[in-house]
């Protein structure tokens, strides 16, 4: 198991970014959440295997049909200790 915790910048608000995120994590059972900021970007907190981790990070750099990733910050987080993949408040 690892995480990681992505802010993602662009067109990301506004798009479904959130949703398709949280399609995305479900669908590789990984366990996390995903938010909008109010300064515009998306945060992330990805955990789980480490394939599947690296595959919706680059799935990420894509997003759904109307995004546009400008940028993705990374850094290492502690993986979550429960199941599943939430879509939490604006932060």
């Amino acid at each position: 198991m690892i995480a990681t915790r992505l802010q993602i910048s662009g067109r990301v608000q506004g798009v479904g970014y959130r949703d398709w995120l949280v399609a995305q994590a479900e669908a590789m059972a990984l366990s996390g959440w995903v938010r909008n900021r109010r300064d515009g970007t998306v945060e992330a907190l990805l955990s789980g295997d480490p394939a599947a981790v690296a595959e919706l990070l680059r799935a990420c750099q894509r997003g759904p049909r109307h995004a546009s990733v400008l940028h993705i910050a990374e850094e290492p987080a502690e993986p979550v200790s429960e199941p599943g993949f939430y879509r939490l408040g604006t932060l």
